[in-house]
Protein backbone atom coordinates (compact mmCIF):
# COMPACT_ATOMS: atom_id res chain seq x y z
CA UNK A 1 0.00 0.00 0.00
CA UNK A 2 0.81 3.60 -0.66
CA UNK A 3 1.43 5.84 2.68
CA UNK A 4 -1.59 7.68 4.04
CA UNK A 5 0.40 10.77 2.93
CA UNK A 6 -0.08 10.04 -0.48
CA UNK A 7 -3.40 9.19 -0.56
CA UNK A 8 -4.42 12.58 1.01
CA UNK A 9 -1.98 14.43 -0.96
CA UNK A 10 -4.08 13.05 -4.41
CA UNK A 11 -6.85 13.64 -2.74
CA UNK A 12 -6.23 17.43 -1.88
CA UNK A 13 -5.16 18.02 -5.10
CA UNK A 14 -8.46 16.41 -6.30
CA UNK A 15 -10.49 18.98 -4.00
CA UNK A 16 -8.28 21.93 -5.71
CA UNK A 17 -9.96 20.21 -8.73
CA UNK A 18 -13.64 20.40 -6.80
CA UNK A 19 -12.88 23.66 -5.46
CA UNK A 20 -12.24 25.51 -8.50
CA UNK A 21 -15.32 24.66 -10.25
CA UNK A 22 -17.49 25.80 -6.93
CA UNK A 23 -19.17 29.37 -7.02
CA UNK A 24 -18.15 29.51 -3.08
CA UNK A 25 -14.61 28.99 -1.02
CA UNK A 26 -16.00 25.55 0.75
CA UNK A 27 -15.39 25.30 4.74
CA UNK A 28 -12.03 24.02 6.16
CA UNK A 29 -14.18 20.71 7.43
CA UNK A 30 -14.33 20.14 3.61
CA UNK A 31 -10.40 20.01 3.48
CA UNK A 32 -10.40 17.51 6.33
CA UNK A 33 -12.88 15.52 5.41
CA UNK A 34 -10.82 14.84 1.76
CA UNK A 35 -7.67 13.34 3.92
CA UNK A 36 -9.73 11.41 5.64
CA UNK A 37 -11.68 9.61 2.87
CA UNK A 38 -8.84 9.63 1.03
CA UNK A 39 -7.28 7.02 3.87
CA UNK A 40 -10.22 5.64 5.67
CA UNK A 41 -9.97 2.25 3.70
CA UNK A 42 -7.06 1.76 5.48
CA UNK A 43 -8.81 1.10 8.62
CA UNK A 44 -8.88 -2.13 7.58
CA UNK A 45 -5.56 -2.91 9.03
CA UNK A 46 -6.83 -3.57 12.80
CA UNK A 47 -7.56 -6.50 11.22
CA UNK A 48 -4.52 -7.81 11.48
CA UNK A 49 -4.69 -7.28 15.51
CA UNK A 50 -7.71 -9.77 15.69
CA UNK A 51 -5.96 -12.20 13.43
CA UNK A 52 -8.17 -11.54 10.09
CA UNK A 53 -6.43 -12.86 7.27
CA UNK A 54 -5.65 -10.75 4.26
CA UNK A 55 -7.32 -12.57 2.02
CA UNK A 56 -10.88 -12.09 3.67
CA UNK A 57 -13.34 -9.89 2.76
CA UNK A 58 -12.77 -8.11 6.01
CA UNK A 59 -8.67 -8.38 5.75
CA UNK A 60 -6.78 -5.90 4.32
CA UNK A 61 -7.84 -4.29 0.67
CA UNK A 62 -11.09 -6.21 0.92
CA UNK A 63 -14.22 -4.34 1.99
CA UNK A 64 -13.04 -1.49 3.01
CA UNK A 65 -11.29 -0.81 -0.41
CA UNK A 66 -14.14 -1.51 -2.47
CA UNK A 67 -16.78 0.82 -4.42
CA UNK A 68 -19.78 0.01 -2.24
CA UNK A 69 -17.73 1.22 0.62
CA UNK A 70 -16.61 4.23 -1.41
CA UNK A 71 -20.27 5.40 -2.02
CA UNK A 72 -21.04 4.42 1.42
CA UNK A 73 -18.26 6.90 3.03
CA UNK A 74 -19.94 9.64 0.25
CA UNK A 75 -23.00 9.38 1.51
CA UNK A 76 -22.64 9.85 4.97
CA UNK A 77 -19.78 12.49 4.52
CA UNK A 78 -22.17 14.69 2.87
CA UNK A 79 -24.63 14.02 5.32
CA UNK A 80 -23.57 13.77 8.30
CA UNK A 81 -20.48 16.96 7.77
CA UNK A 82 -22.68 19.14 5.38
CA UNK A 83 -26.85 20.98 6.10
CA UNK A 84 -29.76 19.14 4.02
CA UNK A 85 -29.88 23.43 2.05
CA UNK A 86 -26.32 23.15 1.01
CA UNK A 87 -26.91 23.27 -2.53
CA UNK A 88 -23.56 21.26 -2.80
CA UNK A 89 -24.76 18.34 -0.87
CA UNK A 90 -25.53 15.63 -4.34
CA UNK A 91 -21.73 16.70 -5.33
CA UNK A 92 -20.81 16.49 -2.30
CA UNK A 93 -21.32 13.37 -2.41
CA UNK A 94 -20.22 11.78 -5.58
CA UNK A 95 -16.95 13.34 -4.55
CA UNK A 96 -16.11 12.32 -1.55
CA UNK A 97 -16.97 8.60 -3.11
CA UNK A 98 -14.72 8.98 -5.57
CA UNK A 99 -11.94 10.93 -3.48
CA UNK A 100 -12.56 7.47 -1.10
CA UNK A 101 -12.13 5.40 -4.13
CA UNK A 102 -8.89 6.83 -4.94
CA UNK A 103 -7.18 4.73 -2.21
CA UNK A 104 -7.85 1.44 -3.91
CA UNK A 105 -7.09 2.78 -7.26
CA UNK A 106 -3.75 3.69 -5.95
CA UNK A 107 -2.94 0.46 -4.22
CA UNK A 108 -3.99 -1.04 -7.40
CA UNK A 109 -0.58 0.64 -8.90
CA UNK A 110 1.29 -0.92 -6.12
CA UNK A 111 4.09 -4.03 -6.62
CA UNK A 112 2.68 -5.89 -3.78
CA UNK A 113 -0.09 -7.46 -1.90
CA UNK A 114 -3.09 -9.71 -2.74
CA UNK A 115 -4.90 -7.46 -4.81
CA UNK A 116 -8.03 -5.18 -4.15
CA UNK A 117 -11.59 -6.50 -3.60
CA UNK A 118 -13.00 -3.84 -5.67
CA UNK A 119 -16.52 -5.93 -6.42
CA UNK A 120 -16.97 -6.27 -2.26
CA UNK A 121 -19.47 -7.32 -0.86
CA UNK A 122 -20.18 -9.18 -3.99
CA UNK A 123 -17.19 -10.93 -4.73
CA UNK A 124 -13.91 -11.15 -2.96
CA UNK A 125 -12.02 -11.20 -5.88
CA UNK A 126 -9.04 -9.23 -5.55
CA UNK A 127 -7.64 -6.86 -8.61
CA UNK A 128 -4.58 -5.06 -9.79
CA UNK A 129 -3.81 -2.86 -12.51
CA UNK A 130 -1.81 -4.78 -15.28
CA UNK A 131 0.97 -1.93 -14.95
CA UNK A 132 1.97 -1.53 -11.35
CA UNK A 133 5.16 1.02 -10.61
CA UNK A 134 4.27 1.82 -7.22
CA UNK A 135 6.80 0.46 -4.55
CA UNK A 136 4.68 -1.26 -1.70
CA UNK A 137 4.90 0.36 1.95
CA UNK A 138 6.26 -1.85 4.57
CA UNK A 139 3.65 -1.51 7.46
CA UNK A 140 4.23 -0.30 11.32
CA UNK A 141 8.21 0.99 11.53
CA UNK A 142 9.22 -1.04 8.66
CA UNK A 143 8.76 2.24 6.96
CA UNK A 144 11.64 3.95 8.79
CA UNK A 145 14.15 2.01 6.86
CA UNK A 146 16.20 1.82 3.63
CA UNK A 147 12.63 0.10 2.29
CA UNK A 148 10.97 3.11 2.81
CA UNK A 149 12.72 5.78 1.41
CA UNK A 150 12.85 3.69 -1.82
CA UNK A 151 8.80 3.78 -0.95
CA UNK A 152 8.87 7.63 -0.74
CA UNK A 153 11.09 7.90 -3.70
CA UNK A 154 8.29 6.17 -5.70
CA UNK A 155 5.54 7.60 -4.32
CA UNK A 156 7.37 11.22 -5.28
CA UNK A 157 7.47 9.86 -8.86
CA UNK A 158 3.81 8.23 -9.42
CA UNK A 159 1.96 10.06 -7.12
CA UNK A 160 2.91 13.59 -5.60
CA UNK A 161 4.03 14.84 -8.69
CA UNK A 162 1.15 14.11 -11.06
CA UNK A 163 -0.86 15.83 -7.95
CA UNK A 164 1.15 18.94 -8.19
CA UNK A 165 0.48 18.98 -11.67
CA UNK A 166 -3.77 18.95 -10.86
CA UNK A 167 -3.52 21.16 -7.99
CA UNK A 168 -1.31 23.62 -10.08
CA UNK A 169 -3.67 23.18 -13.27
CA UNK A 170 -6.77 23.79 -10.57
CA UNK A 171 -5.19 26.70 -9.40
CA UNK A 172 -4.59 27.93 -13.00
CA UNK A 173 -8.93 27.61 -13.76
CA UNK A 174 -9.93 29.18 -10.94
CA UNK A 175 -8.02 31.96 -11.32
CA UNK A 176 -9.25 32.54 -14.61
CA UNK A 177 -12.51 32.07 -13.56
CA UNK A 178 -12.04 34.80 -10.56
CA UNK A 179 -11.00 36.57 -13.60
CA UNK A 180 -13.73 36.63 -15.68
CA UNK A 181 -16.41 36.31 -13.29
CA UNK A 182 -18.04 39.36 -12.46
CA UNK A 183 -18.30 39.92 -8.62
CA UNK A 184 -21.41 38.75 -7.12
CA UNK A 185 -21.80 40.05 -3.04
CA UNK A 186 -24.39 37.63 -2.90
CA UNK A 187 -22.26 34.53 -3.09
CA UNK A 188 -20.26 35.61 0.36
Amino acid sequence: MPTIFSHAILASALGGAFQSAQPTKLPGRFWILTAVCAVVPDLDVVGFAFRIQYGSMFGHRGLTHSLSFAILAGLITSFIFFSAEHVLRLKLVFYFAAVTFTHPLIDMLTNGGLGVALLAPFSNERFYFPWRPIEVSPLGFGFFSERGMVVVISEIAWIWLPSLAIAFMARLVWRKRMKTQPADISRT
